[in-house]
């Protein structure tokens, strides 16, 4: 939430009259940053550990699958501690991989989502000096 002196700063003035924004808008030239420093502090403890945050993209991590429920309950209870929300049509749970950031993230590590190499993985081998 916006302090109501910094509401000022930013309001926009129109033909229908002053409209202030009551939280940070990500069109703001600071906001992701200020944003991802939000999220790199309220979640220090469990970054590299079991949570990855970038922006509003999360991942929780369980070296066993037995850990994930009680990593998913600390993640909750840090989201539910300043008020955070998910979008639900958004969320994964119990999955052995998935899409993060543009990569495929699985118990393997990280790879190359296979539509994005597919062009390079069908091409032709060249045949000639030319072709290269």
């Amino acid at each position: 939430m916006l302090t109501p002196e910094d509401r000022k700063r930013i309001s926009l003035i129109t033909s229908a009259g002053t409209f202030c924004y009551v939280a940070m808008s990500f069109g703001l030239k600071n906001a992701g940053v200020t944003y991802q420093r939000l999220v790199d502090k309220i979640f220090c403890i469990q970054k590299g550990r079991n949570v990855e945050v970038y922006m509003d993209d999360m991942l929780v991590k369980s070296k066993k699958a037995q850990d994930h429920v009680t990593d998913l309950k600390e993640t909750f209870s840090v989201l539910r501690k300043y008020g955070l929300k998910l979008n639900l049509g958004k969320c994964a749970f119990r999955v052995r991989g998935g899409c993060f950031l543009g990569f495929m993230v699985t118990q393997r590590g990280i790879e190359a989502k296979p539509l994005k190499i597919k062009v390079i993985l069908d091409m032709k081998a060249p045949t000639n000096i030319n072709k290269m």
